[in-house]
């Protein structure tokens, strides 16, 4: 049978029918959507973990006990499971394992645009890199295939545009793989660092067969076109090629791109008058051509920043601009990103921004919207989990320089939390930093499109989970009840007194806003028939309900006005107005 997937759809059913029995993940954009339609499956376990290093791990545990086991994560979040990752290198596999990394040129929801082939020759494992979706199924299929055949783990790289592209794909039956049998042996699973000395040689045989492999696999193959230009390529840049060029060059499509096959490449070489390597990003493919000591153009024509496209291509191969087809003449509006309509986290970034001492160092998610204008709370962000480590570091900097006047508060969300933000409060705790470390819970991990967490109640699978109680976990590390808050963010009133005790506190201090995130479809529901109006003849158009920076919230020709469509009835905007102007109406189904 016949559908229409993206490249994530493809993976997770790639994944299904070439018999994975156990997968985790931590959600990260591109990468989310491949989980979550995994667990639709029957005859499997799916979860998110807490972060990306526990996900690899709860795999790496199911694959040396026998299953064939799925790991799948953004590109940054393979940063977080390098330290499982390269000594799984070494230990090799049981049942087949294969980490999904979906890398994001262009950066379109990421801090940064590293590319992620380069793990597979740091780590010495077998990569994949799949150009459409029914690659993406085939390439699972035999990506498990590989993995047991050769004892290694496989890095399956893929990008935005093959993760939520769609192409046709022919579907086919689960092959039900049974449990291997699990032999104790610790010189291959426990990697001290004896065994590891015995194992490193193994690995360097292990490349060996795999770079025979990769020039005899049907992965790795060369298309014969127009001989005077050929074209070196993997991944989505393939189809861009194909597209510009079409039979009018030649072409080594690579997908089984660590070890690289150098016969194969040489070969190629030989058969075309001038060489191109079209790749995103960084020149991985074009310095291993080059170390070869083959000619070739890459990145002195093809640019190393941004996403690719035709267009591009085009230009830097044939001079060419692109051909346009039609065009309009109207210039669309600007639409920088904002925190959405009666989102809970701009009850406390208002009241915080009345400090002009608070330094806020910010985290991965939806809260970092707070560093717009004209709220502007977000110092800095760097990684998951960082805005409390991060905070940690500026506070004692600061300490030790002498420089006073600046209280240091930490941004964090609930899910972010859980990944990687107990152990920076832990530390400011252990060594009495008097950092504000605080916790944004509303109940979802918001960013990537309102997946579950330890502290909703429910897993991946829909299954009733225990809610991790925020409060006993950050009294457990030490955090003084005298020195906690937990607010409603929308009660301006309540929230302002914890920003105050906060920031005038001189130890430790946590403070944890709880209202579940504005756009939850039961949450929608509920509030659909509250809104909040501005009564004219009250208004004195001061303006002051336009700083909690609510999209809702409109000045137009000298009159205030709120989107009705938007509003949600928060009453943030009601509770600022000193003129009592802003009016509630409606009421809550809740």
């Amino acid at each position: 049978m016949k559908a229409i997937m993206t490249g994530n759809e493809a993976i997770a059913r790639g994944a299904f029918e070439a018999g994975v029995t156990v997968a985790s993940a931590y959600p990260g954009t591109p990468s989310t959507e491949i989980l979550e339609n995994f667990a639709e499956y029957e005859k499997v376990y799916a979860e998110w973990a807490p972060n990306e290093k526990v996900a690899f791990e709860v795999a790496s545990g199911a694959c040396i006990s026998g299953v064939r086991a799925l790991s799948t994560m953004k590109h940054v979040g393979l940063n977080v499971a390098a330290d499982p990752f390269f000594t799984m290198a070494y230990t090799g596999v049981n049942g087949g394992f294969v980490v999904v990394s979906a890398d994001d040129p262009g950066m379109h929801s990421s801090q940064n645009e590293q590319d992620n082939r380069f793990y597979a020759p740091h780590a010495k494992v077998a990569m994949m890199e799949p150009s459409d979706s029914q690659e993406c199924i085939d390439f699972m299929k035999e990506a498990y295939r590989v993995s047991e055949e050769f004892d290694t783990l496989v890095l399956f790289r893929v990008t935005t545009r093959i993760s939520h592209s769609k192409t046709v794909v022919e579907l086919g039956e689960r092959v039900d793989v049974p449990q291997k049998e699990y032999k104790k042996d610790v010189t291959k699973y426990v990697m001290s660092p004896g065994h590891a000395k015995v194992k490193h040689p193994e690995v360097e045989e292990r490349l060996e067969k795999l770079r025979q492999y990769s020039n005899n696999c049907s992965l790795n193959r060369i298309e014969m076109g127009d001989t005077k230009i050929g074209i070196i390529t993997s991944g989505i840049p393939y189809q861009y090629a194909r597209e510009v060029f079409g039979d009018n060059a030649s072409y080594l499509k690579i997908g089984f791109s660590y070890p690289l096959p150098d016969e194969m490449i040489r070969e190629f070489a030989g058969k075309v008058e001038k060489l191109y390597v079209i790749e995103e990003n960084d020149p991985y493919l074009e310095n291993v051509v080059r170390a070869m000591g083959i000619e070739c153009h890459g990145k002195d024509i093809i640019p190393i920043c941004g996403e690719l496209n035709p267009d591009i291509i085009r230009k830097a191969i044939l001079g060419e601009e692109a051909k346009v087809a039609y065009s309009v003449d109207v210039q669309p509006p600007s639409r920088p990103p904002v925190l959405c309509p009666g989102c809970p986290h701009r009850g406390i970034f208002f009241e915080m921004s009345k400090y002009k001492d608070i330094v806020a160092t910010s985290d991965i998610g939806c809260y970092t919207l707070g560093m717009i204008e004209p709220l502007n709370i977000g110092d800095t962000v760097i990684c998951m989990g960082a805005s409390v480590s991060g905070g940690i570091g500026f506070q004692k900097a600061n300490d030790m320089g002498g420089r006073e006047g600046q209280k240091v508060f930490s941004i964090i969300g609930d899910s972010t939390f859980f990944h990687s933000g107990v152990t920076g409060l832990i530390n400011s705790v252990y060594n009495n930093v008097p950092i504000v470390t605080v916790i944004l819970d509303n109940s979802i991990t918001g960013m990537t499109g309102h997946q579950e967490n330890p502290g909703t109640g429910k897993t991946l699978q829909k299954q009733p989970a225990p809610i991790i109680d925020m409060e006993s976990l950050v009294k457990s590390i030490g955090v003084k009840e005298s020195n906690m808050r937990v607010v409603d963010p929308y009660n301006l009133k309540q929230t302002r007194q914890a920003v105050k005790d906060a920031h005038d506190s001189t130890e430790p201090f946590v403070i944890i806003t709880r209202q579940p995130c504005a756009l939850i479809k039961d949450v929608m529901k509920a509030r659909a028939g509250l809104k909040c109006v501005v009564n004219q003849e009250k208004c004195k158009k001061c303006k002051v309900c336009l700083k909690t920076g609510c999209p809702a919230l409109k000045f137009v020709d000298g009159v205030i006005t709120i989107d009705e469509s938007m509003c949600n009835g928060c009453e943030v905007c009601k509770q600022v107005c000193p003129f009592d102007a802003i009016e509630k109406v409606g009421e809550s189904h809740e």
